[in-house]
């Protein structure tokens, strides 16, 4: 969906951001906005489930917790920057937070230690530079990218120097593992399993 004029041509915050209606999705990234619609697809939305439950029984029992979207994550320039100042809120399909001062009743104020996004054709571009970028320069510690066409999940995660080198690839028929998260596995073949 194209930006609406009144949104194509200046910067924008989180107060503009928290000011539009509730009927179309919007992440604002570097003050730019892009919208989220249409709704992702069946299966976009099948793989997203599969993918947090095996997450969610993961952490279950431990101090992290895992949300799926629509789901705000805020990243602000500098660590006392003011909400309605901040220019960059995306809404990744899973993320997990293990530091509770992060999260607040509007979501997560800083970097998720893990993101999930499952790429769709109108988000794909965005999703492997943008937001790669994003992660990478706000420290997301682990990132990892769905591509339902070709069945595999690349995982990318950040380095000593906070950058993220080359992502290991994990196809249909296997399970893709979480460096950062001793033990989470995520069974592809249940997640790419045609129904």
């Amino acid at each position: 969906m194209a930006i609406p004029e009144e949104k194509s041509d200046r910067r924008f915050t989180y107060k503009d951001y928290f000011t539009w209606s509730g009927e179309e999705r919007w992440e604002l990234i570097h003050g730019e906005a892009y919208a989220m619609s249409p709704s992702p697809d069946r299966r976009h939305q099948e793989y997203s489930g599969v993918i947090f439950n095996q997450m969610f029984n993961y952490f279950n029992d431990k101090p992290c917790r895992v949300y799926s979207a629509p789901f705000d994550v805020r990243f602000p320039d500098y660590p006392d920057q003011p909400d309605d100042e901040i220019e960059t809120v995306v809404q990744p399909d899973i993320s997990v937070i293990c530091d509770k001062d992060k999260l607040d009743d509007r979501g997560c104020r800083g970097a998720p230690d893990l993101v999930v996004e499952i790429l769709s054709p109108s988000t794909a571009a965005k999703d492997l530079r943008e937001k790669l970028a994003l992660y990478e320069r706000h420290g997301v510690r682990e990132y990892w990218v769905v591509q339902p066409a070709e069945k595999i999940v690349m995982i990318f995660l950040g380095n000593d120097a906070g950058s993220y080198g080359k992502p290991t690839v994990h196809a249909a028929e296997e399970a893709a593992s979480s460096r950062i998260f001793q033990g989470l596995t995520v069974d592809l073949k249940k997640v790419f399993s045609e129904k």
